[in-house]
């Protein structure tokens, strides 16, 4: 194992044996008894418990039906914790609606997140995506926080989201909420470039069962269950179950990725409503199996010939709510939760982790004029890294806590008109210690047709336990930015954390207009400038021999907080119903991207230097919702996306494709097209493991859905 060689500081104990995977077909099989399991357990619910409850109501409401100035007025609470109305928001956000997930035809959270500006979601392969928001892209994208109904599902081992494990039954998404720019003063450090919340159905609009099974060329085969019933008047539950199976992708030399992707997964709610009292218990538990290659230069790093890897990784998670509702101005909070998971992707990594969190707030008005919300939040964070050729963390298993308050004025200046809304984070976490993030908007109401906002705002990325405590070997990265000169070289890279390395430090300045130009359109539009300082950086150490390997050279590289970065750029949304059955809906981003460090090296790293090429400084999105009749729809979804300069990966165009049919009110027939213009093309690569490049490939998929009272 050549990264346990090169440090020798590293204890004997890192040197593990490797772990075999089962075999792919006991894996498939597994899979498959476990969907069939909950699906018919689920199915079998309503049998045993008060099925009479279960209401006869409608199925989903077609949003199509609402006008643009009624969708306007959606209410989000992400931005302040509080409902707002969307067009009086102080921040660029956008709604993604389980309207607009199902008739995408999307079967995961990252390509529903395709529909908003701002928004980066490039595909590494079948189950690995690269998703930010307003630039430093990267499968381990650290500027982003991301929430499952308010549960934080960052990972600070590495600084990002894994969101292969992010999922749930599509069908029981309520809405995203994707905010666009820092969100740091409510949600903590993390928070710098962006916020995606993911905010599910409540179990009272999840009564009766629902079926939904299909598959095809890409999309393998696909099945979902969910029931839901009452335990009493006051308590509504579901049980869901779904399982999938993915095809692989295709690496550049036209072989398969070995990506293939099995995934099981179930869960619960449950909400129970007395007077003034509202909580919920939720909870979910997932099992993934998949795999990838790795690139050429990369194969020492394992024991297959190939490179070709197959892990697994598992978990669940819990979560309780307390809603006290004291009047429409005043009310309070409480949540906890508790999160499991585990991974294996030998020779790439493996590591446990769990994680405790009790997060509070109290909302109340002040005077006549100010509406204060307070809250504290604490988190528990234990985590344990297994020692790799890819990866070693001293020490192997560590626990760290993070506790914060924050306080938030919103101030009517002039009732109806003008809002200022201030207020800041305090946080302390392990690493870097105390962080203050505060923010400021103001918000001007001329009129019911145009909103004016602007924004100044703090926030910080705190470091990660593998800036810490790590040794990367990065040598497959290194060889492949200086090309295959350095190759032959016996040369290898090591990356090392550092105990001394700081919070990246963000100030952002933003401004946004919206116009409703009639109840039938409207236009969003938000620009910003962002400040970063203090950026992550490397600095270059002497070559030496190694002691262990015999003509072997070390090249190490150390982390700092050295560079610097200037960012600009705008979005735009437009929203027109030409026709009541017709529904277009486009939007643009435009960014660009200015690195700043003294280390000529800088340039050949994504996550620094790097940076200002692995963001596609153009992305266009428009999408067509036609509805024939109630029971014939077809919606198209055409995209652009710019080049991405540093993996020398050109831009394309491409279109994804519904139509869908419903013979009766409670069944769905549906075809999906994606990927349509071209049989492959490719999107992103991975920035610090090095998995093969890989083309995301055209699919087709057909399926039905089944909804009964």
């Amino acid at each position: 194992m050549a990264l346990l060689a090169m440090k020798n500081t590293v204890p004997t104990h890192c040197q593990m044996p490797r772990i075999q995977s089962a075999p792919a077909f006991r894996q498939q099989s597994l899979l498959q008894f476990f969907i069939l399991e909950l699906s018919a357990l689920i199915l079998l619910a309503g049998y045993f418990v008060n099925p009479a409850a279960a209401q006869n109501k409608p199925a989903d409401s077609e949003l199509l039906s609402l006008s643009i100035e009624e969708l306007m007025n959606v209410k989000v609470t992400t931005v302040s914790r509080d409902p707002q109305k969307l067009s009086q928001v102080a921040s660029a956000v956008f709604v993604i609606t389980q309207d607009d997930i199902r008739r995408s035809g999307a079967t995961s959270i990252p390509d529903a997140l395709r529909m908003a500006p701002g928004v980066q979601v490039e595909r590494v392969g079948t189950d690995k995506w690269a998703i930010s928001v307003r630039g430093f892209d990267g499968l381990y994208s650290n500027k982003l926080q991301v929430l499952m109904d308010g549960r934080s599902v960052y990972l600070p081992i590495f600084s990002g989201v894994l969101w292969e494990q992010q999922d749930t039954l599509m069908e029981d998404i309520e809405r995203i909420e994707v905010i666009r720019g820092p969100a740091a003063s409510v949600w903590g450090a993390n928070a710098v470039n962006g916020v995606i919340n993911i905010i599910t159905k409540k179990a009272a609009d999840t009564q009766g069962a629902l079926l939904s099974a299909g598959g095809g060329s890409f999309e393998h085969g696909f099945v979902g269950a969910r029931y839901g019933g009452m335990l009493n008047e006051d308590t509504p539950f579901r049980v869901y179950a779904k399982g999938f199976t993915r095809g692989q992708t295709q690496a550049l030399s036209g072989e398969n990725a070995n990506d293939q992707w099995h995934s099981a997964r179930g869960g619960f709610r449950f909400d129970h409503n007395r007077g003034i009292d509202q909580f919920t218990l939720q909870g979910d538990y997932f099992s993934n199996f998949d795999g990838s290659t790795l690139d050429k230069n990369a194969f020492n790093l394992g024991t297959n010939p190939l490179g070709q890897m197959r892990g697994r990784n598992e978990g669940g998670n819990v979560r309780f709510r307390w809603d006290r509702t004291f009047s429409e101005h005043s009310a309070f909070m409480l949540q906890a939760y508790y999160d499991r998971t585990q991974s294996q992707l030998l020779p790439v990594g493996k590591f446990d982790a769990e994680s405790f969190d009790i997060d509070m707030q109290y909302r109340f008005p002040l005077a006549d004029r100010h509406k204060v919300t307070v809250g504290a939040n604490y988190r528990l964070y234990h985590n344990k890294v297994f020692d790799t050729s890819l990866l070693a963390l001293t020490p192997r298993e560590q626990t760290n806590h993070l506790g914060a308050t924050f306080i938030r004025d919103d101030i009517a200046l002039i009732p109806d008109r003008l809002m200022f809304t201030v207020g800041s984070r305090f946080e302390h976490n392990d690493f870097s210690g105390w962080e203050i993030q505060p923010s400021a908007r103001l918000m001007w109401t001329p009129n019911n047709e145009n909103s004016l906002w602007m924004a100044v705002s703090r926030a910080v990325r705190t470091p990660s336990r593998a800036e810490n405590d790590a040794i990367i070997n990065i040598t497959p990265q290194v060889q492949n930015a200086f090309g295959s000169s350095l190759a032959k070289l016996p040369i290898t890279a090591l990356l090392n954390g550092s105990h001394s390395y700081n919070s990246e430090k963000l100030i952002a300045y933003e401004l946004g207009y919206r116009h409703q130009f009639s109840p039938q359109a409207s236009i969003d539009l938000a620009g910003f400038v962002n400040d970063y300082s203090q950026m992550r950086d490397s600095t270059p150490g002497a070559f030496s021999f190694n002691p262990l390997i015999p003509g072997q050279i070390l090249f190490p590289l150390t982390i700092n907080n050295q560079g610097s970065a200037l960012t600009y750029g705008f979005e735009t949304s437009v929203d027109w119903k030409p026709r009541d059955n017709w529904r277009l809906q486009g939007n643009y981003s435009f960014i660009h991207i200015d690195f700043f460090s003294n280390n000529l090296l800088t340039k050949s790293d994504p996550s620094g230097g790097g940076a200002e090429k692995t963001a596609p400084q153009h992305q266009v999105s428009v999408r067509s919702n036609y509805d024939f009749s109630e029971k014939l729809q077809l919606n198209l979804w055409l995209r652009y996306r710019s080049g991405i300069g540093f993996y020398n990966i050109p831009g394309y165009v491409t279109m994804d494709a519904k139509l869908a049919y419903r013979p009766v009110k409670n069944i769905e027939l549906f075809v999906v097209g994606q990927n349509l213009f071209s049989q492959h093309h490719r999107e992103f690569v991975s920035e610090f493991i090095p998995f093969v490049p890989a083309t995301i490939p055209r699919g087709f998929y057909a399926g039905a859905q089944w909804r009964f009272w």
